[in-house]
């Protein structure tokens, strides 16, 4: 949530990540199926083993009965434990009826294996290939490609996504129901020249903080660092980008001792003060020889780091680097704690939160013969800085697939009649995280506004439009909880605070859509590290599914 002020596959073979060590562990010594998928046509999963994120797991953590594992894939069964003891579910009985502890290890695992806005992104394209989902290109015509009961996806900039599917029963002007969400975190990104002069023996990084990033709860961190590099291949010419993520820290900020007398919690200068630590100076492995030709870009960047990232990706010439777009990020592994494990402890969680659970719960929407709506998520970047660039929510993403999906499946009368037939027909949950109520700052809430961990969805209002909540939408999201089985809460900032504000309002202006925002709570908003609730991931994919699934029956209710 943004605080308003004034003012892909290759990164996995280029380092072992958790999922890769649990399958090396695990499933090496079954044997491979043979497929004939492809590259460019990925082998289709069962949507439960996708759900369950079962692929390449410790096949200690993938339990199930014996009635489940008959309906998986020859590829699949390898993979899964057919021992339950008597106090263990079965994990594919639970992600078929969506109960929310079922997604607790998974939105783990997600958010400590895809630490950047890139990654977040490859993950998500890969889950909805696995299950069926067509890419389609902005560069393409998408005449005759858009049909009736057909699962699309769309990207942007490698880091903004828009999914949906086209109900089997699709009409002229039928409404779309829409989820949307950021992807973006704060961070701190390496500068365009990121090398700095060597100071009492140690290798410093330039960076600059992205959002509210490098603030007090980023000192003493183990950071990492990941992103995309712009790698040109010198014999064909070819630019592409590639995924990379050091799995280890690599990077601290390190705070002064208070016997200094300098106060570490006050307004410390982040260009000279919040400056990252890489290394030490070493006679050994330093280089006095530039890494490129004059101009290159790697001559702008530590030369252990650029000869690190080199050989993680396999890059053999450091000048085919041409750019790179890399962040710190926090590298203690997302996990569960508190005596009964009822909480989530872990970076990023604003807002992968509600973002994981939005596209998940797309996952697991029905597509019955009967369905005639278009079930859209969307998940954005820029949110935390304002939105504004084309990837951003405030961009024409959204509305432009909208409409080309509109005219694709209306080839002969599409027109603005059409589009504002559908637009009428839809609803947007704008879907950010908020504030969950802090025992020790409850002075700062309004006494009935206080949300809960582990409770569900909470609907948020704000007076001065920097929500786009109103008593309509209200009431349909507290209708969706109804009738998906979900409880939903309240919240609204005391009159003597400032709101945050999300991509509500700009979306539902842009397209003239009846919108709601609605998140799931947490702790610590804009720390390094936050807390949400262990079952609220899986709430949250219960409540988006629901809204999906039962958006057409709730708007046919409305006069």
């Amino acid at each position: 949530m943004t605080k308003l002020t004034p003012g892909m596959l290759s990164a996995r073979a280029s380092t072992l990540s958790l999922r890769q060590q649990a399958l090396s562990s695990s499933v090496a010594s079954i044997p491979a199926p043979v497929s004939t998928a492809t590259a460019s046509q990925p082998l289709h999963r069962s949507r439960n083993f996708v759900l369950a994120d079962m692929e390449g797991r410790d096949t200690r953590d993938n339990r199930a009965c014996a009635s489940c594992i008959a309906k998986l894939a020859p590829n699949e069964v390898g993979q899964v434990n057919w021992h339950l003891a008597e106090d263990q579910a079965c994990k594919l009985c639970q992600v078929a009826d969506i109960k929310p502890e079922a997604f607790t290890k998974p939105f783990c695992d997600f958010l400590q294996e895809n630490p950047t806005i890139f990654h977040t992104v490859e993950y998500f394209t890969h889950k909805l290939g696995q299950l069926g989902f067509k890419e389609l290109s902005s560069r393409d015509s998408w005449a005759g490609k858009v049909q009736p009961g057909g699962k699309y996806w769309v990207t942007r900039n490698g880091s903004s996504l828009v999914a949906f599917t086209v109900g089997k029963a699709y009409e002229p002007g039928n409404g779309v129901a829409m989820i949307g969400g950021h992807i973006d975190a704060l961070t701190a990104k390496l500068k365009p020249v990121s090398t700095k002069p060597n100071k009492a023996g140690y290798v410093e990084l330039g960076v600059a903080p992205y959002a509210g990033a490098l603030n007090q709860t980023w000192w003493d961190r183990d950071l990492s660092i990941g992103g995309r590099v712009v790698v040109r291949d010198e014999e064909t010419g070819k630019t592409s980008t590639k995924l990379v993520k050091l799995d280890w820290p690599i990077a601290r900020i390190p705070t002064l001792a208070p016997h200094f007398g300098v106060g570490m919690m006050g307004q410390n200068n982040a260009e000279t003060q919040a400056v990252p630590i890489i290394g030490l100076e070493s006679s050994r492995n330093a280089t006095s020889e530039a890494l490129g030709p004059a101009g290159s870009f790697v001559n702008t960047q530590p030369p252990r780091l650029v000869q690190l990232i080199a050989k993680q990706l396999g890059i053999q010439s450091y000048s085919s680097i041409a750019n790179w777009e890399l962040e710190l990020f926090d590298s203690q592994p997302a996990q569960t704690g508190g005596m009964d494990k009822e909480f989530i402890f872990a970076g990023r969680i604003d807002d992968k939160l509600c973002s994981w659970a939005a596209l998940t719960g797309l996952l697991a929407a029905t597509n019955d013969e009967d369905e005639g709506s278009i079930k859209l998520v969307a998940l954005f970047d820029d949110e935390e800085i304002g939105s504004l660039l084309r990837q951003g929510a405030r961009g024409n993403f959204l509305p432009s697939i909208v409409e080309r999906t509109v005219e694709a499946l209306n080839p002969d009368t599409f027109g603005p009649g059409l589009l504002g037939q559908t637009y009428a027909k839809s609803f947007l949950l704008s879907a950010d995280v908020t504030h969950a109520g802090n025992p020790n700052f409850l002075e700062k809430y309004l006494g009935d506004h206080v949300p809960q961990l582990n409770v569900g969805i909470v609907i948020c209002g704000d007076s001065n439009g920097h929500m786009t909540t109103d008593a309509v939408s209200t009431a349909i999201l507290q209708r969706v909880g109804k009738l998906a089985g979900c409880e939903t809460q309240l919240f609204q900032i005391r009159n003597d605070s400032r709101s945050g504000g999300t991509i509500g309002p700009a979306l539902s202006s842009m397209m003239g859509v009846r919108a709601a925002d609605a998140g799931l709570p947490q702790l610590s908003m804009h720390s390094v590290r936050a807390t949400t609730g262990a079952l609220d991931p899986g709430l949250g994919v219960k409540f988006f599914k629901g809204f999906l699934d039962n958006w057409e029956k709730v708007d046919a209710e409305w006069h």
